[in-house]
């Protein structure tokens, strides 16, 4: 094309739910505008060779779905955001741009410019006015990103409701104390933004100190566009769902347009943490412990499936929504709360992004169908063992080679069709007698994520297969098997299996 003029400021007004934004190669000219901070679902930026000026917004940095961002080619300056430093250096080839991934530093350039200033400047008063004006323009030009990432992270929604701290808390379990809305802001320090101990497509979940010492959970949910007695009907469904691998709902508070869900607190934090965030005080999982996480939560998300009544589609699996208490035992989290999202609609962004789960752990037959189903839970559970086997994040493996640009599924379905799958098996496992294990684990994970959903397995049958991988460690107590309601044949062709209206 030959497009031309700004990028229209008020993008994320008029567009927003966009996932995919290319306006590459034409003669976009202006500044990238900083409402396109606001697009939250954006998953690919493309505005290479075009003629855009100006500095990368730093407010972009927050945009935590990006899995490509290329404005290569265009007459930008200034530093490029932190958090961009992921990308290839190519999409950043601009004059007057610096910071990682490029290999010139902000630093030194700042340095070289101020020489030349200095150098043509006649006076040292008129040198030192030029030195603060710059510091003074540098500390202005950023302080608009500042302020608005700041403001994103405030609490401003729980000022809004402390007119509401009498509120009671609906509790399911008594031996939880009575509390109110006031008892949950205290707790949080007014949700503090220190105490979020994690967030996804379900809401913000925070730590919560009782007085006594001990911890809860609270979740604030998302959007949500059930009315007061939808809501309060979902959640005595949910709070009486009870399983030893399955996170229990405590309680729920309602708050003006607020929803609070009150959860047992878990001092492990999620699986995904304890995979993809080590540190030197955190070393990574040994076999046996990667075993056990997953034998309990194939076991809780099979409950969930069929035995539960009704039956529930989890729909948003993750290693994110698998929390770890004191002794590694995983709670699977989140389950029933999809239903609380705002209605299916058939934008891209749904499947991608929103009621079908996390980027890198949705079945491929979503963006055809729009319908979830039993086997797409299977094929997101089937990428969280792939996670436990080869220690790679769902959407960005380290372990392969620098140009392969695909998932954590692509990379394994290439090396499964060129005979070489133990290669995917995370180094620090192997050569510790559980060679044979690792690879009978790889195999089941891989029929999880077959791309046609009949070739999956059931997860029922997913739990029993890693039950028997496992059945040396007695992580299983015989009298602790699980057992499947009885279906008829109609019931095994519904769609969705959830929480009923």
């Amino acid at each position: 094309n030959s497009l031309s003029g700004p990028i229209p400021a008020d993008i994320s007004k008029q567009l927003p739910f966009i996932t995919n934004l290319d306006l590459s190669y034409n003669s976009f000219s202006g500044e990238i505008p900083e409402s396109l901070a606001n697009c939250t679902y954006l998953n690919i930026v493309n505005l290479q060779n075009n003629k855009l000026t100006g500095a990368i917004p730093g407010q972009l940095g927050i945009l935590s779905r990006l899995s490509q961002f290329n404005v290569a080619n265009n007459q930008l300056s200034g530093p490029i955001p932190s958090s961009f430093g992921k990308f290839a250096s190519s999409n950043f080839a601009n004059q007057d741009l610096c910071g990682r991934p490029l290999s010139n530093d902000c630093t030194a350039t700042s340095s070289s410019r101020t020489g030349v200033i200095i150098g043509s400047a006649v006076g040292g008063a008129v040198i030192m006015f030029i030195i603060v004006g710059v510091i003074l323009f540098i500390f202005l030009r950023k302080m608009p990103a500042k302020k608005k990432e700041k403001d994103l992270e405030e609490n401003k929604w729980a000022k809004n409701i402390k007119s509401a701290k009498g509120a009671k808390v609906s509790m399911f379990e008594k031996s939880v104390a009575k509390m109110k809305l006031n008892d949950l802001m205290k707790a949080t320090g007014d949700f503090t933004k220190d105490n979020i101990i994690g967030s996804g497509r379900s809401g913000t979940m925070y730590k919560a100190t009782l007085p006594d010492g001990s911890f809860l959970a609270i979740k604030r949910l998302q959007d949500t566009q059930h009315s007061e007695s939808q809501f309060a009907s979902e959640m005595s469904t949910l709070g009486s769902v009870r399983q030893r691998n399955l996170l229990p709902l405590l309680g729920y508070c309602i708050a003006k347009k607020e929803r609070l869900l009150v959860y047992k607190y878990m001092p492990k934090g999620s699986l995904y943490d304890q995979l993809h965030q080590q540190t030197s005080e955190k070393k990574a999982l040994e076999w046996p412990l990667r075993l056990k996480i997953a034998i309990g939560s194939a076991k809780g998300l099979a409950w969930l499936h069929h035995s539960c009544n009704p039956r529930i589609l989890h729909r948003n699996i993750s290693s994110k929504c698998i929390l770890l208490d004191d002794d590694y035992d995983p709670k699977i989290s989140d389950f029933g709360l999809a239903r609380l999202m705002n209605p299916i609609d058939t934008h891209l962004s749904t499947f991608v992004n929103g009621e079908f789960g996390d980027l890198g752990y949705v079945a491929p037959e979503y963006a055809r169908t729009l319908v979830a189903t039993p086997k797409g839970d299977v094929y997101s559970f089937g990428v969280v063992l792939l996670e436990l086997v080869t220690g790679e994040e769902p959407t960005q493996v380290k372990n392969a080679p620098e140009n392969f640009k695909g998932s954590l599924v692509d990379w394994i379905t290439y090396l499964s069709n060129n005979a070489i799958l133990q290669d995917a098996v995370d180094k620090s496992l192997i050569g510790k007698d559980h060679d044979a294990e690792l690879l009978q684990f790889m195999k089941v994970a891989c029929s999880c994520v077959l791309s046609a959903p009949k070739e999956r397995p059931t997860m029922f049958e997913v739990y029993q297969l890693m039950r028997a991988i496992g059945e040396k460690y007695h992580f299983s107590a015989a009298d602790d098997e699980l057992t499947m309601q009885p279906q008829n044949a109609e019931a095994e062709k519904l769609d969705e299996l959830i929480v009923a209206n």
